[in-house]
């Protein structure tokens, strides 16, 4: 039987996909509050109230670790970046833990390991 058609290639596709999908939210959510936060939106305004709320507990971890730069009113956020990064490569290290648990046959392990 080739790796290809096992019994794990499914789920394994699946759960790398879901992965995926709830990564790129989370990129989304704080690619919205950095681009809101650089261009000054006002912050009682109900999408960007919702944007900030929500996207608040993703943020907190990393709030001191750079300063915030303010220009007339505008705030660039390297900790949100700085999340965005973290995140991208926590997503990408769980996928690549779902890889580790693909089966394969000996001569595919065989010819990976030469």
């Amino acid at each position: 039987m080739d790796s290809y058609n096992s019994p794990s290639t499914k789920p394994l596709y699946y759960g790398t996909q879901i992965i995926w999908y709830l990564v790129g939210l989370l990129e989304i959510l704080l690619a919205f509050r950095l681009f809101l936060k650089m261009f000054g939106a006002n912050a009682e305004a109900g999408f960007t109230n919702f944007i900030y709320t929500a996207s608040m507990p993703l943020t907190t971890p990393f709030t001191s670790v750079f300063r915030t730069r303010s220009v007339e009113g505008s705030l660039f956020e390297w900790t949100t970046l700085l999340a965005m990064l973290v995140y991208f490569f926590i997503g990408w290290g769980i996928v690549r833990l779902f890889f580790m648990s693909k089966t394969v046959s000996t001569s595919e392990a065989a010819s990976k390991l030469n």
